[in-house]
């Protein structure tokens, strides 16, 4: 199998920054210790800060499925909503 790399993009809302990163950030350490969970990195750009990127490696595309169907993704999502401006997620191969 193929490892898979997940690149996902969240772009809070102004006024609601500080809540999406707090519940990002409770993210980490629960997915770090999933079955299949190379590496689950959190990042901030530096010139907006409302935006937030998760960079991903995965054993295989089927343990990163068996992460998003988790609890803790699901609360984050009650928790977050209304407070995501944009969110995109790109499923890569490395190819070199």
């Amino acid at each position: 199998m193929t490892k898979l790399t997940i690149v996902a993009n969240i772009l809070a809302k102004e006024e609601k920054r500080d809540l999406v990163k707090s519940e990002l950030l409770k993210l980490i350490d629960i997915t770090r210790a999933e079955e299949g969970c190379i590496n689950y990195d959190l990042h901030q750009d530096n010139e907006n800060p409302n935006l937030f990127m998760f960079y991903e490696n995965w054993e295989n595309r089927e343990l990163w499925q068996a992460h998003m169907g988790k609890q803790h993704l699901a609360d984050y999502v009650v928790a977050t909503e209304g407070a995501i401006e944009n969110f995109t997620l790109n499923e890569m191969t490395i190819i070199g």
